[in-house]
């Protein structure tokens, strides 16, 4: 085989797949055929939104994929063999996850474990590995404390998980979509909250009497709960801001109740150039182990061809139910 199927951003809001030659490696680099690839809530800002787009039109092909699984074809990185099958986590700029086959430097993938469990599970090490990573990033005990999630998708779903197992007594969590909702209930969500139908506020003033959360994760990225989330936070709280901005430009910020709460507030961002890819491997042997079960979040498959209908739906998922959406070369 000398060809690939090869994904293409072509404009704000549209993808195509083609034809194209496979491309030779370069030293320190790995060549995989994928397998599969996940959608990330980042790719959809860069592709349905155009912000934090790297590249100008077309951009180049794969791009932005950076959850990807497959096996390694040619290897010009010493412990990386032909035959073995790894997790990906390129950085987006130069990610080809939405490839069939893509290069990858030799530190920006992980062996899988051996496990019974499909392929597609371990994908979602990708996304539980950068929740880590932050969790490892800006640690907080949250034992016996009350805790808010705002958004469940994939990450928000993770945090909701590990926060829970990390011991928080109650823990409060909000989205659009009531199919995820009902995934953060069994991942450990005790209140869980419509935001399209009822109020955060009024839920967090309820169970806290007023005071407001000791700790919140934003993992939505849209300037509009990044605003909020400084609402439902009591004195001396903290927040992680997680999600990836929707926009570039700047987005305005209640600092005059950020500033009278003297609340604290982190963000985190590239897991992907952690030493050794340690909370990526921490992630696969999670899942592999059967500590959580992530079948749960494998809603949507789609075909390579396919893929700007797979990026449209990831965008709106709510009608279809949808939480992750995935892209198969197989």
């Amino acid at each position: 085989m000398t060809t690939m199927r090869a994904t293409r951003m072509v404009d704000v809001g549209q993808m195509i797949c083609e034809e194209i030659v496979i491309p030779d490696i370069s030293d320190g680099q790995v060549l995989i055929e994928s397998e599969m690839a996940s959608i990330c809530g980042s790719d959809l800002h860069v592709v349905m939104m155009g912000a934090g787009l790297n590249h100008s039109l077309p951009c180049p092909h794969g791009y932005p994929g950076h959850e990807g699984i497959g096996r390694i074809v040619e290897s010009k990185v010493t412990g990386l063999e032909e035959g073995q099958h790894v997790l990906t986590f390129p950085n987006p700029p130069v990610g080809e996850c939405f490839n069939e086959f893509q290069r990858v430097g030799g530190s920006y993938c992980a062996p899988l474990p051996e496990c019974d469990l499909p392929r597609s599970h371990l994908l979602m090490a990708q996304q539980l590995g950068t929740v880590i990573y932050a969790m490892r990033q800006h640690p907080r005990d949250v034992a016996g404390e009350t805790v808010a999630v705002m958004g469940q998708g994939s990450a928000g779903l993770f945090w909701t998980y590990l926060l829970k197992q990390a011991g928080a007594a109650q823990v409060v969590v909000s989205d659009l979509s009531d199919t995820r909702l009902a995934v953060a209930s069994n991942y450990g969500a005790d209140v869980c909250v419509n935001a399209r139908e009822d109020d955060m506020y009024s839920a967090v003033r309820d169970i806290t009497g007023g005071t407001g959360v000791d700790y919140l994760v934003e993992a939505v990225g849209r300037s509009e709960t990044f605003k909020e989330s400084v609402d439902h936070v009591r004195m001396d709280g903290e927040i992680m801001w997680f999600g990836l901005p929707s926009v570039d430009t700047d987005i305005d910020m209640r600092f005059y109740k950020f500033f009278r709460k003297r609340l604290s507030a982190a963000s985190t961002y590239g897991a992907q150039d952690e030493a050794e890819a340690s909370s990526f491997r921490a992630a696969l042997d999670l899942i592999a182990s059967g500590a959580i079960d992530v079948g749960p979040l494998l809603s949507h498959v789609f075909p390579v061809e396919e893929i700007d209908e797979a990026m449209h739906l990831a965008h709106e998922p709510h009608d279809a139910q949808a939480l992750k959406v995935s892209i198969d070369f197989t």
